[in-house]
């Protein structure tokens, strides 16, 4: 699982909901009403959004838009990930990369939510091999280095 921190984390609840289809798990609120912890599913996995809490947990928003990490989520085989694009453009979502079936068998497209995080969506459509994506990339396929 990831934490992601945010500048308006109930705000980026929602959004996270309403664009990528996350499913809220818990919330935790303060005495004040205000997000203290959340954490959200999405099949097998659970993202934790947060707010900003210190000088080392901040959001790309705070930080001129630059992210230090990226989160992939892997759909079930089978998924439509075109249909999760598109409602994810519709919700906001800058999508910067357009799906596009990968070298590996992945169809993946990756989005840029309204602070700035960035998250890659993929599906396995084709079951490959390490030979056999080693065939179609050009590259090298190794367990140690």
């Amino acid at each position: 699982s990831s934490a992601v921190c945010y500048v308006d984390a109930k705000a980026a609840f929602k959004w996270l909901e309403a664009a990528f289809g996350f499913e809220p798990l818990f919330i935790l609120l303060d005495e004040n009403d205000n997000l203290a912890h959340s954490e959200m599913t999405f099949g097998n996995s659970y993202v934790m959004i947060g707010n900003e809490w210190s000088e080392d947990h901040r959001s790309p928003k705070s930080l001129g838009g630059k992210n230090t990490q990226t989160v992939h989520v892997q759909l079930e085989k089978g998924d439509d990930i075109d249909a999760h694009c598109e409602r994810a453009r519709a919700a906001g979502a800058e999508i910067m990369t357009e799906c596009e079936t990968q070298f590996y068998g992945d169809r993946t497209y990756r989005a840029r939510d309204p602070e700035g995080h960035i998250w890659t969506f993929a599906v396995t459509v084709v079951e490959m091999m390490p030979d056999d994506w080693d065939k179609a990339s050009g590259l090298r396929t190794v367990t140690s280095l």
